[in-house]
């Protein structure tokens, strides 16, 4: 239903529900972005966050940086700095006003020098330069010691205390360069280059104190790193502090936080030997006096154990003539039982003459041989007995004394088959009849299969 008072206008926004559709669609077309700019109107609340605005010669940004993020800062910006930082970028809706929340935030110029160091490093590790193998030893005991660094800075202060804290008697070479600023790359190589000609040092401390990303920049050449792994000497990188790395720490072949940590590490503890002597020289002194205590016990028990010669010299001759005595007795019972065994023997050897043997087996053959005659001639006559017991009974049962009783054997013709039945033979087959003495042959004239 339409009434005349019905409002026909749109629908119109509040002032938060725009800001916050603003906030939400610049949040989510923009997720991250770097911005490079002059630092202006720099403010640090009690809160410690961080507000200032980011400008060029046309327009500005506003910025703010919490502190969870600017605590992470090492240098304080001031007005005027061109600086980049990485951030958010948002809405505050409280006031409507666009800004970028910061995460990170740099001097201008460091991203390059950030860009440079991470492609140099992946050059060379490409090219084994980093590798743990090609990586020479660093004595244990240097016998003198190279150092790389500036006469006038902290770190050959540092290096000399320690080392003189630690083994004074170490010689220790200087090879000055200068270590910061565009000619120190060219004057770094030249002095890791005099240093191998010098050829008395046998590990090269190269390193300087703290500083910026730009001061150690020297450190991050190309050149310098070459130099480092080309080098003859065993290198120990001792650059800036502890958080600091460089690409001569990755080439070196012992990397150390500080130049005073890289004097540690390269130098014995002298008070340490001294101490290690003292422990030694204590041990031994007992140790020797325990084995000289043995020494004089085993004396004594070997001085108590030993015995006069001349004792033992008429001891082994008793010995000998009770062995000789032994001896004298073993031999005559030994003859004895040999004479005996002797006797023994010439009696068997009579009792059993061959001749005797010959004699009695002959005897033995020839009552074998009467008694082999009269059992073949028992045998024979049994056997004869046998046979002729066998003809009869075979005569007995033969067929031919059958037939000589007047039997007759019929065989048809001319399978010489047996006739049985009458039955079996037709008018016209022939017949070979055998009979007592010899057979006939004769012709089926007629056939009667009857029983009569």
């Amino acid at each position: 239903m339409h009434t005349p008072f019905q409002d026909s206008r749109p629908p119109a926004l509040s002032v938060s529900e725009l800001n916050h559709q603003a906030k939400r669609l610049l949040e989510t077309s923009f997720m991250q972005v770097w911005v490079e700019g002059e630092l202006s109107g720099f403010s640090r609340p009690s809160s410690g966050h961080w507000y200032f605005s980011l400008k060029d010669r046309k327009s500005q940004v506003r910025c703010a940086m919490f502190k969870g993020s600017n605590q992470r800062i090492r240098e304080l910006p001031k007005e005027g700095d061109q600086i980049r930082i990485r951030g958010k970028v948002t809405l505050y809706e409280n006031r409507g006003d666009f800004q970028i929340i910061v995460e990170h935030l740099e001097p201008a110029g460091l991203g390059a020098l950030q860009q440079a160091y991470e492609e140099l490093k992946r050059k060379l590790q490409a090219e084994g330069l980093f590798d743990m193998a090609r990586k020479k030893p660093v004595p244990a005991v240097p016998r003198h010691i190279g150092v790389v660094t500036s006469p006038t800075g902290a770190a050959i202060h540092d290096i000399l205390t320690v080392l003189a804290r630690r083994c004074p008697a170490i010689p220790v070479t200087l090879y000055p360069t200068a270590v910061q600023g565009k000619p120190a790359t060219a004057d770094i190589v030249r002095a890791i280059t005099a240093a191998q000609a010098h050829g008395v040092a046998d590990v090269l401390i190269i390193g300087r104190g703290g500083g910026s990303l730009e001061d150690l920049w020297c450190f991050n050449e190309e050149t310098v790193a070459r130099a480092i792994a080309d080098c003859s000497i065993p290198t120990v990188s001792a650059v800036g502090h502890e958080v600091d790395v460089t690409i001569a720490d990755f080439v070196a072949d012992l990397r150390a936080p500080t130049p005073s940590a890289a004097a540690e590490k390269i130098s014995p503890d002298q008070q340490e030997w001294i101490r290690q002597v003292d422990d030694r020289r204590r041990r031994l002194a007992s140790a020797f006096a325990r084995v000289l205590q043995g020494f004089h016990t085993q004396t004594g028990h070997l001085a108590a154990r030993l015995r006069d010669p001349r004792r033992e010299l008429l001891d082994k001759a008793q010995r000998m003539d009770e062995l000789d005595i032994r001896l004298g007795k073993a031999i005559q019972q030994a003859v004895q039982q040999h004479r005996l065994r002797t006797n023994h023997l010439a009696q068997r050897l009579t009792t059993q003459s061959p001749r005797r043997q010959l004699d009695q087996s002959q005897s033995a053959l020839e009552h074998l041989q009467e008694k082999l005659l009269t059992a073949m001639d028992r045998r024979l006559a049994s056997q004869r007995d046998r046979l002729d017991h066998t003809g009869q009974t075979l005569n007995l049962v033969s067929p031919l004394a059958t037939l000589g009783r007047g039997y007759a054997i019929a065989r048809r013709e001319p399978d010489g088959a047996i006739i049985r039945d009458a039955g079996e033979m037709h008018t016209g087959d022939t017949i070979n009849t055998r009979v007592g003495r010899g057979s006939f042959t004769s012709t089926v004239i007629s056939v009667n299969s009857g029983n009569d």
